[in-house]
């Protein structure tokens, strides 16, 4: 039973909880400071945009690395990147990009294409996590504050993203301290079968934790999420 709502906290109170769960972007410019009922279960939170700014200079340049270390002629630029977010998934997002402009010859049209795209996925999240760990994707201004606010009125957390799941519990673990990690569950990666902007990770984690959907919110950066 929450007894104190902080100021960060009540921002996500003050948007009713089954419209933020059904809404597919919640840009936090748009929360009003209107304190309602304390009656938040849980925040869900996605990674990418949200918990740390990590598209255009964490997993674009992860992706251009793994491209020139399988010796593809491949980089994504900003705008073409920004393009290509369209797309749900790391693995879903280079067969999209391929498939519209033609395949590198590193990877024929065999039966091996899968397993090469998955592990052309694998080298390219292992660069991003080095990245975390080198400190050179940091949390967005105001994180830190939020979950602790929730943590200390017994909000419960969660991160529900289409990244790789190891690297979004690194990022987790490593910018937010073992202690705060340990209050989140991690859904992500190929946890669902239909990625954003399909429902189904939110829903998972509804279920898998047991939560009122009526009395959850969800914070998303786009309108993929």
């Amino acid at each position: 039973m929450m007894t104190k709502v902080a100021p960060l906290l009540s921002l996500l109170l003050a948007i009713p909880a089954a419209t933020a769960f059904a809404t597919p972007s919640l840009q936090s410019s748009r929360a009003k400071l209107q304190l309602q009922a304390a009656a938040l279960e849980a925040i869900l939170f996605d990674c990418d945009g949200v918990l740390a700014d990590t598209e255009r200079d964490g997993h674009r340049l992860a992706f251009n690395v793994a491209f020139a270390n399988s010796g593809i002629e491949e980089e994504w630029g900003v705008e073409r990147y920004g393009k290509l977010l369209e797309v749900g998934g790391g693995k879903e997002r280079m067969t999209a990009h391929w498939n519209e402009i033609s395949w590198p010859s590193q990877i024929p049209d065999d039966e091996g294409r899968a397993d090469k795209i998955m592990g052309l996925h694998l080298a390219k999240t292992d660069i991003f996590m080095d990245l975390i760990t080198e400190g050179k994707i940091p949390l967005r201004p105001g994180v830190l504050r939020l979950v602790d606010e929730a943590i200390a009125n017994n909000v419960r957390l969660a991160v529900c993203s289409t990244s790789n799941e190891k690297a979004v519990a690194n990022l987790v673990s490593t910018l937010m301290g073992p202690e705060r990690a340990s209050k989140f569950q991690i859904f992500a990666g190929d946890m669902v079968k239909k990625k954003k902007p399909a429902p189904d990770v939110y829903l998972m984690a509804v279920e898998e934790m047991g939560l009122d959907k009526s009395r959850c919110a969800i914070v998303e950066d786009s309108h993929i999420g």
